[in-house]
C-alpha cells in the first residue's frame, strides 16, 4: 500500500476506510492540498467548491464510523469532466457561449450514481470547448498541461481528468469518449481509461455528436476503474439507448486468465500510414508480453479500409447541429477551429449524412464479423506521444485536424465496441505510450480482464511524473 493518501488508488483507499486507518476527510484534505499546491501549473480543474467537497467527505467519514458505508467507493475522491451535468455546479463545457447561471439542477446518470455510492465529487475538470478535439484548451479555461512535461498536451477531450489522475490529484475521474477522448489522455498521461460498450454506462443528456459518444472511467490502475464501473454502469431510465442492466462485479471478473485468448494484433489497422517508430516498437514489445501470458497472437490488418470520412461527416455534422444556429455574437466567442468545423458540418447535405450513417452500419457489421475469430483486437492507442500545447496536430493539416495522429480510436466509436488504453512504456522523450485493447461488443469484463493481466505482467501505473 502507498504511504501517502494521495498516492493510494481506489482499492487501497476503500480498504483503509474499512480498517479505519484512514478517513475520507484526511484523503480529501490531502488531495485538495495537492490541487492547491500544484494545479496552477497543470490547470486540470475548472471548478472547485471546497465547502461542498469537504461536506461530502465529512458525511462519508460518519458513515464509515457507523459501519454503514453506501458502497466500497464511499469517500473515494472522483473528478467529473465538465461535460457531465453536476447538480449545484456549473457545467460550462469550456465555452463562453454557455450561460453560467444555469439552472444546474440535475445530475448526469454517472454523477447521480456516484452520489448514491457516497463518493466525494472533487470538482469539474477541464475540456476543450464542447469536447470537440483531442487536445485540451478552450476559450473559457485556457490551456491544460501534461504532468509528465508541462510543455505538452495531456490530450483530450478528457484532458483535465487524465492530467488530474496522473498528477495524483484524485484516484478516479469520469471522462467521455466520442472519438478517443478517454483513451487519448490515458495514453498521453500514462494512466488507464475505458470506453465501455455504447449504452453500458447511461448518459443524459445524450451527446449532440450522436451515438459515438460514451461515458467511462479513468484511473491509474485497472482495478480502480473496475470498481468505478460497478457504480456508473447502474441503470438510469433517462437514457433510451442504455443497455439492459446486468448486475456485475467488474472487479471480481479481473482475474480471468489471458491464456488461450485469441488476439488480433494490428499495428496499422490496414490503413494507417504514419506511426512514430518508438510507439510502434514499444507496442510490439507489449504485444509480445500478451503472447508470453499464453494468448494466441496473430498479426493481421482488418481489410475494411479507413473509416475516417464516415467519422468526420458524423462528428462535424454534430458540431453543425449544436452550434450552427447561434447568433453571430456567440459564434465569435467560439474556438475558431470549432466554429470552422460547425460550418463544414452544416455544409454536408442530408444525403451525405444519411450515407455516412449507412456506411457506418456496414463498417460496424464488418468489424463484428471480423471479431468472431478473435477475442481482442490490439493496436497502439495513439500514433504519437504527447505533443506541444497549443497545437491541434503535430502533423501537417489535411482537413482532418486530429485524425492523422489518432487514427486508432475513432473507428471503435463508430462500431461502439469496448476499448481501453493501458500504459505500456515510455518513449526516449520520457513520455508515456498506451496500448489499446478492443473487445467484442458487450464484452467490457473481458477488456478489463485483458488489461489487468497485461498491467500485472508489465506494471507502469506506479510511475509518477517528475515533480509529482
Amino acid at each position: 500500500m502507498a504511504d501517502e493518501p494521495h498516492e493510494m488508488n481506489a482499492v487501497e483507499l476503500s480498504a483503509a476506510f474499512e480498517a479505519r486507518v484512514l478517513s475520507p476527510v484526511e484523503v480529501t484534505e490531502a488531495c485538495l492540498g495537492r490541487i492547491e499546491a500544484l494545479d496552477s501549473g497543470i490547470n486540470a480543474f475548472c471548478h472547485l467548491d471546497i465547502p461542498a467537497i469537504e461536506a461530502m467527505a465529512r458525511a462519508s467519514e460518519q458513515r464509515w464510523m457507523e459501519g454503514a458505508p453506501l458502497s466500497p467507493l464511499d469517500g473515494v475522491p472522483v473528478a467529473v469532466k465538465d461535460l457531465l451535468l453536476t447538480k449545484g455546479w456549473p457545467t460550462l463545457r469550456g465555452s463562453l457561449t454557455v450561460d453560467a447561471r444555469g439552472p444546474w439542477d440535475e445530475d448526469a446518470p454517472s454523477v447521480a450514481r456516484l452520489r448514491e455510492a457516497g463518493a466525494v465529487l472533487m470538482g469539474k475538470t477541464t475540456t476543450p470547448e464542447f469536447g470537440w478535439k483531442g487536445s485540451t484548451d478552450s476559450p473559457l479555461y485556457g490551456t491544460t498541461r501534461n504532468p509528465w512535461n508541462k510543455d505538452k498536451t495531456p490530450g483530450g477531450s478528457s484532458g483535465g481528468s487524465g492530467a488530474a489522475v496522473a498528477a495524483r490529484f484524485t484516484p478516479l475521474a469520469l471522462g467521455t469518449d466520442g472519438g478517443g477522448s478517454i483513451r487519448i489522455p490515458a495514453s498521453f498521461n500514462g494512466t488507464f481509461g475505458l470506453k465501455p460498450s455504447f449504452g453500458r454506462v447511461p448518459a443524459y443528456p445524450l451527446s449532440p455528436f450522436g451515438t459515438v459518444a460514451h461515458v467511462g472511467p479513468m484511473s491509474r490502475d485497472v482495478r480502480s476503474s473496475a470498481m468505478l464501473m460497478n457504480v456508473i454502469a447502474k441503470p438510469d431510465a433517462r437514457d433510451w439507448h442504455a443497455l439492459p442492466y446486468e448486475p456485475m462485479d467488474y472487479a471480481a471478473e479481473l482475474d480471468r486468465p489471458l491464456a488461450g485468448k485469441r488476439i488480433a494484433y494490428s499495428p496499422r489497422l490496414g490503413f494507417v500510414t504514419r506511426v512514430d517508430a518508438e510507439v510502434e516498437t514499444i507496442v510490439a514489445a507489449a504485444v509480445k508480453r500478451l503472447a508470453d501470458l499464453g494468448a494466441h497472437v496473430e498479426q493481421v490488418e482488418p481489410p475494411f479500409g479507413d473509416p475516417g470520412d464516415i467519422f468526420q461527416k458524423i462528428w462535424w455534422s454534430g458540431a453543425g447541429y449544436m452550434l450552427g444556429d447561434l447568433p453571430e455574437e456567440k459564434l465569435a466567442q467560439l474556438d475558431r477551429g470549432l466554429r470552422r468545423m460547425a460550418e463544414l458540418g452544416n455544409a454536408f447535405t442530408k444525403k451525405q449524412f444519411i450515407a455516412a450513417n449507412a456506411a457506418r452500419g456496414i463498417y460496424g457489421s464488418q468489424m463484428r464479423v471480423f471479431m468472431e475469430n478473435y477475442d481482442f483486437l490490439v493496436t497502439p492507442t495513439v500514433a504519437t506521444t504527447a505533443f506541444d500545447v497549443g497545437q491541434l496536430s503535430p502533423r501537417d493539416g489535411d482537413g482532418k485536424p486530429w485524425m492523422t495522429w489518432t487514427p486508432f480510436t475513432s473507428p471503435f466509436n463508430l462500431t461502439q465496441q469496448p476499448a481501453a488504453s493501458v500504459p505500456c512504456g515510455f518513449a526516449s522523450n520520457g513520455l508515456p505510450v498506451g496500448l489499446q485493447i478492443v473487445g467484442r461488443m458487450f464484452d467490457d469484463t473481458g477488456v478489463l480482464a485483458a488489461c489487468y493481466a497485461y498491467e500485472q505482467a508489465d506494471p507502469h501505473y506506479e510511475k509518477v511524473p517528475p515533480g509529482f
